[in-house]
């Protein structure tokens, strides 16, 4: 019995074949660590490569045999066979890029950010209404995240009461902070709790704020900062609602600690001793080496670009980061700028 199930999921993974061909813009490392190997685990036929330097080209035709490498754009829109292609090169040229793939009519995944400013944004969603592609959608992975998944869903059914976040990392001197790193955290905060207003902003140190921003439902406060260092980067989220309070590390692991009743508008924790009994309801299993417990996974990459195949090859899918549902997190962007600057 357990041989049979053990052939009928690998038949089912065998049997998940792409009609439609793909192209990658960039390759850089982070496309070479946590893009292409989903694309080639998931067997996603990938045609082109399109990168700025010809020996780069001719290096990756070496190495890929079943690629063609090349230095121009137009070599892969003019392409009728591709219909879907990934992004990830320098941010400054994203939105020239993206521009030029949603004119084709082609589907666009795009890693963060899109494009320099929401002026910018609203021209790409414009346009993606224009050309009608069957997909326009940016890598932000943290949306595919299982954790963030559980915890959304959980949200909705509870009273919110506060939040907060620290997203704690080393100095950023090869770009800006506040769109290149940042841009995650503030993201995840609009996502879960809707458009949100600033409420407090202060810059305590280069590219290092503390922010208090007001949602629909909730209000919370966010330390985002470079003046840590990355070996010992961390991501913390708190979530506190009427029933306890959800702790989100890293992306791999989600646990709720429920609050402990009352009697009579008294804790009870206060009549009698409580112990504390926390659920995890997510957590990454570091000892079994497979798909689920990969970083790839949990941090939401393998799932954001499965997604974007699923919505080329059947023009639908349950994409949750097209371009168009981004623009409060660029809106929140231009704002804390006004502040600051």
């Amino acid at each position: 019995m357990i041989e049979r199930y053990k052939r009928i999921r690998t038949e089912r993974f065998l049997a998940q074949t792409f009609k439609c061909s793909y192209a990658f813009v960039g390759m850089g490392q982070h496309s070479l660590t946590n893009l292409y190997p989903v694309l080639h685990y998931l067997g996603v036929p990938l045609k082109h490569i399109c990168v700025t330097s010809e020996r780069k080209a001719r290096l990756i035709e070496r190495k890929i045999p079943h690629v063609k490498a090349t230095t121009s754009l137009d070599d892969i829109l003019h392409n009728e066979t591709i219909a879907g292609i990934f992004v990830a090169a320098s941010p400054t040229a994203h939105y020239s890029i993206a521009s030029r793939i949603l004119k084709s009519g082609k589907s666009l995944f795009i890693e963060k950010p899109p494009c320099q400013t929401l002026q910018e944004l609203d021209a790409l969603i414009a346009m993606h209404r224009l050309y009608g592609s069957p997909a326009a959608m940016v890598g932000l992975q943290k949306r595919y995240a299982p954790a963030v998944q559980i915890l959304q869903k959980r949200l909705r059914k509870e009273h919110l009461i506060y939040y907060d976040l620290h997203y704690l990392t080393g100095s950023y001197p090869e770009g800006d902070a506040l769109l290149d790193l940042y841009i995650h955290p503030l993201d995840l905060v609009t996502y879960l709790f809707g458009k949100p207003e600033i409420m407090a902003c202060q810059q305590v140190a280069p590219a290092s704020y503390l922010l208090m921003l007001q949602h629909p439902h909730i209000v919370g406060t966010l330390e985002l900062s470079t003046a840590y260092t990355w070996a010992t980067a961390k991501e913390t989220f708190n979530v506190c609602t009427s029933k306890g309070i959800y702790r989100l590390s890293q992306m791999d692991e989600l646990s709720l600690e429920p609050k402990p009743s009352a009697i009579l508008g008294i804790p009870y924790e206060k009549v009698r001793t409580h112990n504390s009994a926390v659920e995890y309801l997510y957590a990454r299993n570091n000892f079994i080496p497979m798909l689920p417990n990969n970083q790839i996974y949990s941090q939401g990459y393998f799932s954001e670009v499965s997604m974007f195949t699923q919505a080329v090859e059947r023009h639908h899918a349950d994409i949750v980061s097209s371009i168009e549902t981004i623009r409060n997190s660029y809106l929140l962007i231009q704002q804390i700028k006004s502040c600051l600057f």
